[in-house]
């Protein structure tokens, strides 16, 4: 094989030629990528190639577009004009798939006369999900292939198929086992010769489209992108396959992807796509770091935090030993977590023989002494309280063999203190899942004052491992997400008190994409939780304390800041709008109407302060690590970005100012600007420059 660049290697076997991508490891679809096809092409028509093979090396075909180039002057030759080469070629030109196809690596596919995929492989459109609409004919082939309803199914969600389910489709033409460049390079070959119609002549799919049909599957679609602009953008491209001709539907196409990827929400997407591979680059990290190998996990406690991350570990094939103080609490907690998986079964996301698989490296025992004794990591998940939590590790470290990490999936207690009750201070980190641990992403790694490297590591490869986003952060009360989300309590009661209902501050959340409200939440968790936490604290919510003195603890007992019928929906209850008012009224306050936006304003701007003061303390490294967290954890949407990146879009001499006039208007100490936004106002900063 040939070099025609550095990017692209040319082969010959007779009349079929192969040009292999050549920018590993995902062949993004770079200027030089994008030379070497066009060049390609040209050698092989100039020599009177009858068929091509475009395949990729490394693991996957292509992954799409390099999204370093967006935003700077394009350099020929434009994918449009590879395509315009693979379509005029006087031959077959076959996209060979291995790994994936994404993106503009599927558009690029989709341009040729023909597709062939290895067994598994996976293609897919995720335009969306960075905030645009496929900007490559995407839009415009593959409805013409397999109609318009099932490619808004792919194109609006953004999620990848496998082979097996495009070839069934129709938009892959075979699946080939074993060595696939022999395999394309064959079937290329049996290919010469025979009549085949590019994706964007086809009419077959697209014609005589029933357009209330369509709407109908898209309306389904878009119910689940509340307050985002692409997925109604990817309708609108799909929708013009079947009302427009194939160039006035690539020129409408592009006039959305331009207006799209311009704007605010690609830009945060992009922002949180980029980011969540930046917070995996620990700072300081000496190179020699290394992992601690660990082969077998040890989860002590069987609740509700404990089994999901029992079941995270199984679900990635790590053995793993829930320990438990009793059988009768073992057998619930195990019986819980085969639940869980028989219930992914029923719904077709998990075959048996998978459940099979994981149930048996899931184990159970009431020995903990000689259980942990042959853990390589222990991971402790038992009642947030500091006494038990010393006591376990105490009695941790005793039976754990030396040089075995021994982590506490605390939410806010100090990892210091923690440690304190072991000799291996060094050995301890805290490993703070979110809940469901066995469905959420993100995990809080907590660096102690004694933790190593090595065991940074450790937590850091292990929670990549078990398919977590692991991102470090320093010690204090709550660490950087429950934090943050604590400050904003206080201006919830205030709100309460001067004008809003619960529903009116819950609207303008999940206005903002928000799964949930504050309130809705707080019902959800329990409101007895807060309740408690606030009397370990001193401290009193008079609004809140009022509503759980009356018994209404939230979605448990049927009643919390709302009703719930029997199907758990949510009803404004009068009995709340009246404990209101009655504090109010005993507490002097005037009530006023509050407009949506300083509702929203007091909703972020306590957590983009308190961001502030833990970028100051170092407990957070990187303002992008505080934004990650909150979208992998919180259920911020990533459109938004995070608040971090939210405060950044306002300006930051606009967030010190309504600091500074909220925190005298509300007698609110934590809204006083920090130093840091102080400073990065008057410099004309930003917390996403900052370092840089």
């Amino acid at each position: 094989m040939t070099a025609l660049s550095d990017f692209v290697q040319h082969a010959q076997h007779g009349d079929v030629h192969v040009l292999r991508l050549a920018n590993p490891p995902v062949n993004t679809l770079r200027t030089e990528i994008r030379a070497g096809l066009h060049a390609g092409l040209a050698a092989a028509q100039a020599v009177g190639a009858k068929a091509v093979v475009l395949i990729g090396s490394g693991r996957m075909f292509c992954a799409g577009a390099e999204m370093t180039e967006f935003g700077k002057p394009r350099q020929p030759p434009s994918l449009t004009e590879v395509f315009d080469a693979i379509e005029g070629f006087p031959g077959v030109v076959v996209a060979a798939i291995h790994g994936s196809a994404l993106g503009g690596g599927l558009e690029l596919a989709l341009a040729c006369h023909a597709r062939v995929a290895a067994p598994g492989a996976m293609v897919g459109l995720p335009e969306v999900k960075r905030g645009f609409v496929p900007g490559a004919g995407g839009t415009q082939r593959l409805p013409r292939l397999i109609g318009p309803e099932e490619a808004a199914k792919i194109i609006i969600s953004g999620d990848p198929v496998p082979a097996e389910k495009a070839v069934k489709l129709g938009f892959v033409d075979a699946v080939i086992e074993g060595d696939l460049e022999a395999g394309a390079v064959a079937w290329a070959k049996a290919a010469i010769g025979k009549t085949f119609t590019l994706a964007r002549n086809r009419t077959d799919k697209v014609g005589g489209q029933d357009p209330a049909a369509f709407e109908a599957v898209v309306a389904g679609l878009l119910k689940r992108s509340r307050g985002q602009e692409s997925p109604k953008g990817c309708a609108e491209a799909v929708r013009a396959s079947f009302t427009l001709p194939f160039e006035e539907g690539l020129a409408k196409e592009r006039d959305l992807f331009a207006t799209l990827v311009a704007g605010e929400q690609s830009k945060a997407l992009r922002h949180i796509f980029f980011g969540e591979r930046e917070v995996l680059r620990i700072l300081g990290m000496p190179a020699e770091a290394k992992s601690l190998p660990v082969e077998r996990l040890v989860v002590i406690g069987g609740g509700t935090m404990g089994g999901g991350i029992a079941m995270s570990a199984a679900n990635n094939g790590v053995p793993v030993t829930i320990v438990e103080t009793s059988e009768e609490a073992l057998q619930k907690g195990l019986a819980r977590c085969h639940a869980n998986w028989e219930r992914t079964v029923a719904s077709g996301r998990l075959s048996q023989a998978d459940y099979e698989t994981r149930k048996a490296l899931l184990t159970g025992s009431t020995d903990f002494e000689g259980t942990v004794a042959k853990a390589d990591l222990v991971i402790e998940a038992v009642f947030e309280n500091m006494a038990v939590k010393k006591e376990v590790f105490a009695r941790l470290d005793k039976a754990a063999r030396p040089g075995v990490v021994l982590a506490s999936n605390t939410s806010t207690l100090s990892i210091d203190e923690i440690a304190s009750a072991t000799s291996r201070p060094e050995l301890v980190v805290g490993m703070h899942f979110f809940s469901p641990a066995n469905v959420m992403r993100l995990l809080e790694n907590v660096r102690g004052a004694a933790s190593s490297w090595a065991t940074i590591a450790t937590a850091t490869e292990f929670g990549k491992r078990i398919g977590k986003l692991p991102v470090l952060v320093g010690n204090c009360d709550g660490f950087v997400g429950n934090r943050m989300t604590g400050k904003r309590g206080p201006q919830v009661e205030k709100l309460l008190l001067e004008g809003c209902l619960p529903a009116d501050i819950d609207k303008v959340m999940e206005g903002y994409g928000m799964a949930m409200g504050p309130l809705a939440t707080g019902d959800l968790a329990g409101l007895d939780i807060g309740a408690a936490v606030r009397k370990a604290r001193g401290t009193v919510a008079p609004v809140a304390d009022a509503v759980v003195a009356l018994g209404r603890y939230g979605q448990k007992t049927g009643k919390g800041w709302y009703m719930y019928d029997e199907k758990r929906n949510r009803l404004p209850d009068p009995e709340v709008e009246k404990i209101i008012l009655d504090v109010a009224e005993k507490m002097q306050v005037r009530r006023r109407r509050i407009s949506d936006e300083e509702i929203l304003d007091r909703m972020l701007l306590p957590m983009v302060n308190e961001g502030a003061r833990i970028l100051e303390e170092g407990i957070a490294y990187r303002s992008i690590d505080i934004d990650v967290i909150f979208i992998n954890g919180f259920g911020w949407p990533a459109f938004r970005g995070g608040p971090m990146f939210w405060a950044d879009t306002q300006g930051l001499k606009t967030v010190r100012d309504k600091l500074a006039r909220y925190a005298e208007a509300t007698n609110d100490a934590n809204l006083k600007p920090t130093a840091l936004i102080e400073k990065l106002a008057a410099e004309g900063g930003t917390f996403a420059g900052m370092g840089r």
